[in-house]
């Protein structure tokens, strides 16, 4: 057991995406992006001033909200999928929202230091948050997973799940989002019913109105 690191990152090829990993331990992405958002102030100085916007993808759980409603500053974003939605949030009314911290479920997270994931950032920002939680060397280590737990008996444990339909003809495509449709007429009027022990709290068509061109983006479900 002494032979496990006690914290692991990886990253891909562009070092633009991150994972963190602690003993025998895995942070998801959402996850991480909320325990940065959690710690940002207090432990990482690029957020000494607080974070002023917070933005994630839809697909993306919702553990980032649950730290917004506490500790936010400025505002929450949910965004469609794709970094330059991020990026136009940073840039938006002179940048008003930075520091901002973002992030998306395919383990891409970032701030407004830069308009692009970024992999190594994203490293660092946990090593400063360990930093943190570990002012006393002569201590046993609070290690990854100490921190991810202590974040889920603080927040909340969240799951989530991701479907992607690639390669269809533009009338499958639709076929498929009627068929969504109907089904979520079928179950909207069921809010608060309890289906194999989990309560439907909500069920909703994604529209985004982007702030920085008021263009609108629908048929996220």
């Amino acid at each position: 057991d002494h032979l496990i690191p006690p914290f692991g990152c990886a990253l891909d090829g562009d070092a633009d995406r991150n994972m963190i990993l602690g003993k025998q331990c895995f942070v998801s992405p959402s996850d991480s992006l909320a325990i940065i958002a959690a710690n940002g102030k207090k432990a990482i100085p690029q957020f000494k001033v607080g974070i002023l916007g917070l933005a994630r993808s839809m697909p993306t759980s919702k553990a980032l909200d649950v730290v917004a409603r506490k500790h936010l500053e400025g505002f929450q974003f949910e965004t469609p999928t794709g970094w330059k939605y991020f990026s136009g949030l940073m840039d938006l009314d002179d940048g008003e929202y930075s520091p901002f911290l973002c992030g998306e479920e395919s383990f891409g997270t970032g701030a407004s230091h830069i308009r692009e994931k970024d992999g190594l950032w994203a490293v660092l920002a946990w090593l400063s948050i360990l930093a943190y939680h570990n002012p006393d060397p002569t201590k046993p280590l609070v290690g990854v997973q100490d921190i991810r737990d202590n974040h889920w008996k603080e927040y909340g444990r969240h799951y989530y799940c991701r479907y992607d339909y690639d390669g269809l003809t533009m009338e499958t495509a639709t076929k498929v989002m009627e068929t969504i449709r109907e089904r979520m007429a079928e179950h909207g009027e069921k809010r608060g019913l309890t289906y194999g022990g989990l309560k439907l709290y909500n069920i909703e068509e994604f529209i985004y109105i982007d702030p920085t061109d008021n263009n609108k983006l629908s048929e996220n479900h």
